[in-house]
């Protein structure tokens, strides 16, 4: 097992602050970084997001150590949803949904370079991009070309932080096309990897 994941906690309201604390601290993969030592993501607990806390977010990014970012929100609606990630938020989650559990998967997966947002969130987002019109659409060739069906199951549940045997379980499909048609979007967009194609998804199109 390799070193914990540095997490620092960022909530206006203290209470908040000390119960993510300790949810986080009770993950043998997560440690509470201490203030002002260097964290690898920083989980903000908000209630709306505005755009001040965009700024926050954008300024998180840009740090020194740029740590990911994950963001807690009381509300999540799809437009707040896609400028938190164009502002560089690496995962998403509604605090009602924020458990234990969850929210540690989605520190850990922002660590890992992944891309989490709710899915029905993601699946929005992605209907917007594939949808877009006009100069965002001519601009992309994301918008241009758009998701079939099966590529945007299949980035769904990548979004979700589920691994390649997982999905392929989850829709009927083999390991082998799983891999195939991530590698299709990937080649065809010109993306890096896995991580990269969820989050281009969410831009594209979008602004």
């Amino acid at each position: 097992m390799g070193e914990p994941v540095r997490v620092s906690i960022v909530a206006l309201d203290p209470v908040l602050e000390a119960g993510a604390r300790s949810t986080l601290q009770s993950n043998a993969d997560v440690a509470v970084a201490l203030p002002n030592e260097a964290a690898e993501v920083a989980v903000i607990i908000v209630d709306r997001i505005a755009q001040q806390v965009l700024d926050v977010v954008r300024a998180t990014r840009n740090a020194g150590h740029r740590p990911e970012v994950v963001l807690v929100a009381t509300e999540l609606a799809p437009a707040e949803a896609m400028h938190a990630i164009a502002a560089g938020a690496r995962g998403l989650l509604r605090r009602t949904e924020a458990s234990a559990d969850r929210l540690a998967r989605t520190v850990l997966a922002a660590a890992g370079g992944d891309c989490t947002v709710p899915p029905e969130l993601l699946e929005g987002l992605l209907d917007q991009g594939a949808g877009a019109q006009g100069a965002a659409t001519a601009a992309t060739p994301w918008g241009a070309a758009g998701l079939s069906e099966r590529e945007r199951a299949v980035l769904r549940l990548v979004a979700e932080g589920h691994e390649t045997g997982e999905i392929a379980r989850e829709l009927c499909y083999s390991p082998r096309t799983v891999t195939a048609v991530l590698h299709d979007v990937t080649q065809r967009f010109r993306l890096r990897n896995r991580a990269h194609a969820v989050a281009y998804a969410l831009r594209a199109g979008l602004l």
